[in-house]
């Protein structure tokens, strides 16, 4: 519903669709809501090539052509579709939906994200864990046991390049308090925190700055409801960020002194984890060292409460286009507040099914790789 954009913008539109009852992603154009492709994976035959062992013990149950999730897919410059899932391996298919590839050292997840130099980085799941066996055990995700969290930049052709614990890297810099001081105590046994970290967000860094170098990353690390400025070439912390968001997600670099933060404003109480108000966009500025909020009003209007999930883009011209994944809408607002269209994935019958981490195109090389894509899809029999 709503008015189309005036300039050239595209969605990758990751859904489940309800009347299909399987995940589709959709390249839309914005200026005039027109499909213009989509792609459809055969999940149960990407899974025969995959043993459902460890940690993809529950492959073929969770990630079926009926549950799988194609998590914040990425068009690439050779007109792939890269995309994870909740608990699959790293996947690339072309414009007919065939695989050309998958990563199946272990689980990615999350966010997927391109570096100036064409790398990707997506968290994954070390599996076994890599810190000691005595601290965090051997079990995997799916039986309890500990989460190991990674960071990882992959080549263009999906070999690894970089990998690092993020829970070694707080041990590394002086944080290990935060990995096993925490937890509940129950009856007299202390209760073992499985998932401390809960990386959500890996958003490379491409230029000099100020107050960072190419080739840091910034992280959103959920569950510790934290910002990080980590250098991967050092192994340091540079910046950490708390306090006034919970449960956030989607780290983004505005310019050469701001971020920006989806903050979910979910926070634990004692009947579940509800959204305490609504979502915010905030913005946090290096030069002033403060936080601000970005449309709040208008969120507040519109009740965009996602309580996990969530994404937020805030475009060259000062649009915002917001991602309420849990309730399946999908929102843009113009610089002035005011809501320009909505999307709700609405299935014939009447039920809403999930979004699965969207991505807007905008950019001048984001259009130029779609239009390239459009061009070269016509060899695809459709």
């Amino acid at each position: 519903d709503g008015t189309p954009n005036l300039s050239e913008s595209y969605l990758l539109l990751s859904r489940f669709d309800g009347d299909l009852k399987e995940g589709v992603v959709e390249l839309v154009d914005l200026t005039n809501f027109k499909v213009l492709h989509t792609w459809n994976p055969n999940f149960d035959q990407f899974n025969k090539s995959v043993d459902n062992i460890g940690e993809f013990k529950y492959l073929i149950r969770d990630e079926n052509n009926a549950r799988a999730r194609l998590l914040h897919p990425k068009l690439t410059k050779d007109y792939g579709l890269l995309f994870g899932g909740s608990s699959s391996p790293l996947r690339k298919i072309d414009a007919c939906s065939n695989l050309i590839y998958e990563n199946k050292n272990d689980i990615f997840h999350h966010s997927i994200e391109a570096d100036i130099d064409g790398n990707i980085w997506v968290p994954s799941h070390i599996y076994p864990q890599s810190l000691p066996i005595e601290k965090v055990g051997r079990n995997i995700k799916e039986e309890g046991g500990f989460v190991d969290d990674a960071i990882v930049k992959l080549s263009p052709d999906g070999e690894i390049l970089f990998q690092k614990s993020v829970s070694q890297i707080f041990i590394d810099n002086g944080l290990e308090y935060l990995l096993f001081a925490v937890g509940d105590f129950r009856l007299g046994d202390p209760l073992f925190t499985e998932d401390p970290i809960h990386l959500n967000d890996i958003q490379p860094v491409d230029f000099e700055g100020e107050f960072w170098e190419k080739g840091d990353v910034f992280l959103s690390l959920r569950n510790q409801s934290m910002v990080l400025l980590y250098r991967p070439s050092t192994n340091l912390i540079i910046w950490k960020g708390t306090g006034p968001f919970f449960h956030q997600h989607d780290v983004d670099i505005l310019n050469d002194h701001k971020i920006s933060i989806f903050n979910n404003n979910a926070k634990r109480f004692v009947k579940g984890t509800p959204v305490d108000g609504n979502n915010e966009v905030i913005i946090y500025d290096f030069k002033m060292k403060q936080y601000s909020y970005y449309l709040n009003k208008s969120l507040m209007k519109d009740d965009v409460r996602t309580v996990t999930q969530g994404r937020s883009n805030i475009l060259s011209n000062g649009d915002l286009f917001l991602e309420e994944t849990d309730y399946g809408r999908t929102l843009y607002f113009n610089a002035d507040g005011s809501l320009r269209w909505t999307h709700l994935n609405r299935a014939k019958n009447g039920k809403v099914y999930t979004v699965n981490w969207s991505r807007i195109l905008f950019e001048k090389e984001d259009l130029q790789m779609v239009n390239n894509f459009l061009e070269s899809k016509s060899e695809c029999d459709f």
